[in-house]
């Protein structure tokens, strides 16, 4: 009987991406989703985007979804090499081009600072003063941004969302620095804290697999170029509570 081509693309597309039997998607969980975050539900499941999109991957694939979850995305990216997952979702720098291949880009988000309850701080001006303490997720391209944005105020790494929104609460730092959506989730959270008007850095997020892996590269860019065109990525978007935020284009 003869094999088709398409059959044994499939088959070494699945053996390269999926070969511990299910495509292991690497996922940053945080308390507020988004559309490079995701969240646990109570039941011990996960929800965000990249959770729709891994799980739609996986489907056109013909294997079972598993999530393998990290507290920021610099874990994802120092994990790379180890063998643990096999596609991801990631903001975007020069840092990690160089250790990871990224698919298409899908979301910009603007970076600035969400300051402690009762905070005088008003602005990026009274922000970079001598001993503000500015704290930011540990090996993040958002974290990169804010060192290189402040000159005086001290910005210092954390390795989780809920360690830093801890010690915002308690005072214990100033301000922290994250995409803009994140801050706005959180500050509903945090009464009196105020996130700041100004954007210091726009980071792109894209799909993301490690390298040397030439048929997933291809898969996922495949898969998210339609994803933009046939409307899946804006499904994963509105389902997400991101209605009113745009797809990137390009």
């Amino acid at each position: 009987m003869m094999v088709s081509a398409s059959a044994v693309q499939a088959d070494a597309l699945k053996d390269e991406i999926a070969a511990s039997g299910s495509l292991r998607v690497a996922i940053g969980v945080s308390p507020a989703g988004g559309a490079y975050w995701s969240t646990k539900k109570p039941d011990g499941s996960y929800a965000g985007v990249p959770v729709t999109l891994g799980t739609e991957m996986a489907r056109q694939i013909g294997v079972p979804v598993t999530f393998v979850p990290y507290p920021n995305s610099g874990q994802i990216v120092d994990a790379a090499d180890s063998g643990v997952y096999d596609v991801t979702f990631l903001p975007v720098d020069a840092e990690r081009q160089a250790r990871m291949a990224f698919g298409p880009n899908y979301e910009v988000a603007d970076a600035t600072y969400i300051v402690k309850p009762g905070s005088d701080i008003a602005d990026f001006a009274t922000l970079d003063q001598t001993g503000v303490q500015v704290a930011a997720v540990s090996n993040t391209t958002t974290m990169r941004g804010a060192i290189a944005h402040l000159k005086v105020a001290k910005v210092t790494g954390y390795q989780t969302y809920d360690e830093i929104f801890a010690l915002l609460k308690s005072g214990s730092v100033d301000a922290f620095a994250l995409s803009r959506d994140q801050l706005n989730a959180m500050s509903r959270q945090l009464p009196g804290s105020k996130v700041l008007a100004e954007t210091f850095k726009q980071t792109t997020t894209a799909v993301a697999v490690p390298l040397k892996k030439p048929l997933s590269l291809a898969f996922v860019t495949t898969f998210m170029t339609a994803a933009k065109a046939n409307g899946l990525l804006r499904r994963a978007y509105d389902a997400n509570g991101l209605k009113d935020t745009p797809i990137r284009a390009d």
